[in-house]
């Protein structure tokens, strides 16, 4: 094909493609010799042209967690979420937001608690089964061999095997359409002691090879870039340029 366009904005008015017609047209160009606007344009059009989507949860990558909940070993159950996060540091508040068809939305209706249970690479099938399989089926720590384990506060069981298990008490539910937000407190906090370091006191929770969710998938953490404010650090910024 041959382009013989002669401005940008000849360019951007005609070149109006998807992005497979786009991909297609860049295997096929045989341009005439033009001037160097003309080629920065190209350039343009192909690598910086924004595509549309419609409204949707786009927020990627997420933390995916495994929420245990209920009030006694007979009803005791896990449900997989991303829809959670923090929402408040003083007081410490977070959320999960649940589909009222869930299992789990049922019994944390009731008891008003939770568990936000960190999870792993070592965790991931166990994390992905408790999020298609329902527990009015299954006994869902019994399938994946997990341990519950009682927690200091709440009657909802920690998931022994994870390296962080936030417990939470419900202060408000909204519902918001597909999915109700539990709203609350942080009452309590157990962290695995295979990642504290005495010598410095830090709790390294980057060490248990942590999970995250991204369109559907799981993957694993990347490596550190940087530290909360390392971009207006002096010492840094001074050893940086030597």
């Amino acid at each position: 094909m041959i382009i013989d366009f002669v401005d940008k904005e000849q360019i951007q008015n005609n070149l109006r493609f998807s992005i497979s017609q786009i991909l297609s047209l860049k295997k096929n160009i045989v341009c005439r010799p033009l001037s160097v606007d003309f080629y920065l344009s190209l350039h343009y059009i192909f690598y910086t042209m924004k595509m549309s989507f419609k409204p949707g949860t786009m927020i990627y990558p997420l933390p995916v967690v495994m929420v245990s909940c209920g009030d006694s070993p007979e009803n005791y159950n896990i449900v997989t979420a991303a829809w959670t996060g923090t929402i408040c540091s003083d007081p410490p508040m977070c959320y999960v937001s649940l589909r009222k068809e869930r299992h789990s939305h049922e019994i944390i209706s009731r008891t008003k608690e939770f568990v936000i249970n960190v999870t792993t690479e070592e965790l991931a099938r166990a994390t992905d089964w408790c999020g298609v399989r329902s527990g009015r089926d299954y006994n869902k720590f019994k399938e994946m061999h997990l341990t519950a384990e009682q927690a200091q506060i709440v009657k909802a069981p920690l998931i022994a095997e994870s390296p962080l298990n936030i417990e939470c008490k419900v202060v408000e539910v909204k519902e918001l359409g597909s999915h109700d937000m539990f709203i609350a407190n942080v009452v309590a906090v157990n962290g695995d002691t295979r990642f504290f370091d005495p010598s410095t006191g830090q709790f390294q929770l980057n060490q248990a090879d942590l999970i995250t969710y991204s369109h559907g998938k799981y993957y694993t953490l990347g490596d550190k870039i940087g530290g909360f404010g390392f971009s207006v650090d002096k010492r840094r910024n001074k050893s940086t340029k030597k």
